[in-house]
């Protein structure tokens, strides 16, 4: 055997001796997971039984036949196109002018992202106090304006309105971090270039900034299209769904079933539809991003 040879398979040993926690950790703890719900989703099982009933496409069926799971899928895309652009276009603006110098822009900058860092359980608690119906800062702010105090978590009306607006205060950091970065990657010379054509600062801002930052919105765009569709836990934590299911979304819905009602094939199925759908969404935006900005 060559020295060459030795030399390969020593370094082969070497890379899956170095691997192999990682391939484990992801072996156990992702694929086969992965792999068993999808096995799960054509069966009826209680979790406790030893037993799973094959069941075909049934839970499949049961749950595009119901009327609850149609709802739960309405709720989630309102949040979802509500929350997402929403967060992005206030990114957008917030970022253009931190990027600018101002006095105290390094500590707007940590304000701003600050919320990201927070854990979503304790953001969830904080707002609950901040939507307090009695003593409630926002209800208080609202007042001196002369608007009445609003039952945010337990009007059915406004309970959506009230996690959307969450939902964007928690995202808006990361956003704007991201926006921030793709506007220090524009050339200074675009800009000098446009001044000296006579454009003003909103064309400057319409016909060199938005184009330019094609490319991070998309990736803005897919990532937080896919962290609204799995929401969980500020819904779990603000509302617990409620009122009247008004803010169950699709995770939600589907620990209920599986660790509520201990339906684990349903939920299954209802975890893979929840793939297939996010799968389609970043598809449509791959798709609309590359012919309209030509990505590769």
């Amino acid at each position: 055997m060559s020295k060459k040879i030795k030399f390969y398979k020593k370094e082969s040993f070497s890379a899956i001796l170095f691997l192999s926690p990682t391939l484990i950790i992801f072996s156990v703890f992702i694929l086969l997971p992965v792999v068993f719900s999808f096995y799960l989703s054509f069966h009826d099982w209680n979790m406790f039984s030893a037993d799973k009933q094959y069941v075909g496409f049934d839970n499949y069926s049961k749950m595009l036949t119901s009327a609850e799971f149609w709802r739960v899928l309405k709720n989630t895309a309102v949040y979802t196109f509500c929350t997402v652009p929403l967060s992005m276009a206030v990114a957008l603006v917030i970022a253009f002018f931190l990027n600018k110098k101002i006095i105290g822009k390094k500590f707007l900058r940590t304000a701003f992202f600050t919320p990201v860092v927070i854990s979503a359980v304790a953001a969830a608690v904080i707002w609950r106090w901040i939507y307090d119906p009695n003593f409630g800062l926002l209800n208080y702010v609202l007042g001196l304006i002369g608007i009445p105090a609003i039952n945010w978590i337990n009007n059915p009306t406004a309970a959506m309105s009230a996690l959307i607006i969450m939902g964007v205060w928690k995202s808006l950091g990361s956003n704007m971090i991201l926006y921030l970065a793709g506007l220090q990657g524009i050339p200074d010379h675009y800009y000098e270039a446009a001044e000296i054509d006579g454009a003003g600062g909103w064309h400057k801002f319409w016909r060199i900034t938005v184009p330019l930052l094609g490319p991070t919105t998309f990736f803005i765009l897919v990532i937080s299209i896919i962290g609204s569709f799995q929401v969980f836990d500020i819904v779990y934590v603000l509302t617990y769904g409620g009122p009247l299911g008004a803010t169950k979304v699709l995770v939600f819905y589907l620990y209920e079933h599986a660790f509520k009602f201990f339906n684990m094939g349903y939920a299954s199925a209802a975890a893979y539809i929840l793939f297939a759908i996010i799968f389609i969404l970043t598809l449509l935006q791959t798709k609309f991003m590359r012919t309209h900005y030509t990505i590769k």
